[in-house]
């Protein structure tokens, strides 16, 4: 059957409406045509325009969502806004780091719920930022916003070309007056160049440049300040011959990076000398609270890891209970995670010795001092050859001094000094570590 056009239906329902009296349809005065026509006039639903349609779905995609500052630590409520990856108009995928946020203990990465396009920053670079508080807004979904992207790179690599081509013919232009320029203050200096001093022109390269502290540096500096005023701090020192420890690294480190996938160091052999000294002499692993002395029943050993905004300290977990391979794969993973600025507030806490090793960078001798609220630091320095008295005779060996910076007012001196000697002991006798 047909169906009847626009103007045959507006006929039809003026048709029904004249014939329709109180509730009841006079059929007889209708065609059966016009009856059928009429039953699917009352069953078509009304269209509603398609301009309506657009306008709903435009409303729907243009819809805001805001991403707030992420909890970072139980005791942090606030940092600086450190650096936007991402800025306004350009999409990004799910779980990208969109903002990265300094705090005084760690930079956190603000990552996006879902995959969108930034409409808004909240706040700008450098500024301080609430828990809590708004960071950004974007507009869900990925499907048109991912191509949009294209176009904009195609269109900026065009005006470069155009720059690049129009950018030739200038420095042409600027070749010629050259010789001029050199002629110029050939004439110029004689009568000047006596009476004029230089001070002047050299000034202008003796700038200064103020930067702010960040907010780690702040931290670092705070906690070394306060460790001066507070604890009652005291170094002695060592030295001890790597030669063993040394020899032994040389004949398995091929077995053992093809065994566990690491290489072998000399830090592995210092973390599992240390905690056994620990274990040894409990009061350098305890720490002063208040009125009381607290005595930990384990060891959380903290290597302090160089890092480009400052000196981080993660924590290696039971190291007492660690191997060889254990500790250079956890130092492998905490380092890296360090160098990427992607360590967590609970790695770098609760520690209860720490060691330092300036040897990386060459040091000879140094005071390490104490990382709060520990009692005490292991320093490790350079291995240099240098003549050493073997019994009765002088021979040439590979030296390393060490040193042991600690509190005062709960180590005494013969805990400090035999605690040292017995890492000494146990790196320059690696077998002593398997029999302890």
């Amino acid at each position: 059957m047909l169906r009847p056009t626009a103007s045959k239906l507006r006929s039809l329902r003026s048709l029904t409406q004249s014939v329709v009296t109180k509730g009841t349809t006079v059929s007889g005065a209708i065609a059966p045509a016009q009856q059928r026509s009429i039953r699917f006039l009352n069953n078509t639903p009304r269209v509603v325009p398609q301009k309506i349609q657009k306008v709903q779905i435009k409303r729907y995609y243009a819809s805001e969502s805001a991403v707030k500052v992420p909890e970072m630590g139980d005791s942090i409520t606030e940092g600086t806004v450190l650096k936007w990856l991402y800025q306004v108009g350009d999409s990004f995928k799910e779980d990208d780091v969109v903002c990265q946020i300094e705090t005084d203990k760690v930079t956190a990465d603000v990552r996006a719920p879902a995959a969108g396009t930034l409409t808004s920053q909240l706040a700008k670079e450098g500024s301080t930022v609430a828990v809590g508080s708004e960071l950004f807004k974007f507009t869900a979904g990925a499907g048109g916003a991912a191509p949009a992207k294209k176009p904009e790179a195609k269109a900026t690599e065009a005006p470069k070309q155009e720059a690049k081509q129009e950018s030739k013919p200038e420095p042409k232009k600027e070749e010629a007056p050259k010789p001029q320029q050199q002629q110029q203050p050939k004439e110029t200096p004689k009568p000047s160049a006596p009476t004029s001093s230089p001070a002047p022109s050299t000034g202008g390269q003796r700038g200064e440049r103020r930067v702010p502290l960040s907010r780690m540096r702040l931290r670092i500096a705070d906690r070394l300040k306060d460790a001066q005023n507070t604890y009652a701090m005291l170094t002695t020192f060592n030295e001890l011959d790597m030669s063993q420890i040394m020899a032994l690294r040389e004949k398995h480190k091929d077995a053992f990076q093809e065994k566990h996938g690491v290489k072998l160091g000399f830090m592995s052999a210092f973390v599992v000398a240390a905690a056994q000294a620990l274990k040894e002499f409990p009061v350098v692993n305890a720490v002063i609270d208040g009125t009381d002395i607290v005595y930990r029943d384990y060891v959380d050993i903290s290597v302090a890891v160089s890092t480009p905004t400052g000196l981080v300290v993660p924590v290696i977990r039971d190291s007492d209970k660690l191997s060889f391979a254990d500790v250079e794969k956890t130092i492998g993973q905490l380092g890296e995670k360090a160098r990427k600025n992607q360590l967590t507030l609970p790695e770098m806490q609760g520690g209860t010795f720490t060691i330092s090793n300036g040897g990386v960078f060459g040091s000879l001798f140094g005071t390490p001092i104490l990382n709060p609220p520990q009692s005490a630091i292991l320093g490790m320095h350079a291995t240099f050859k240098r003549p050493v008295a073997i019994g009765d005779q002088v021979q040439i060996r590979p030296m390393m001094y060490i040193a042991l910076t600690y509190d005062h007012r709960i180590i005494d001196g013969r805990e400090a000094v035999l605690f040292l000697k017995r890492i000494k002991a146990l790196v320059e006798d690696p077998a002593q570590l398997l029999l302890a």
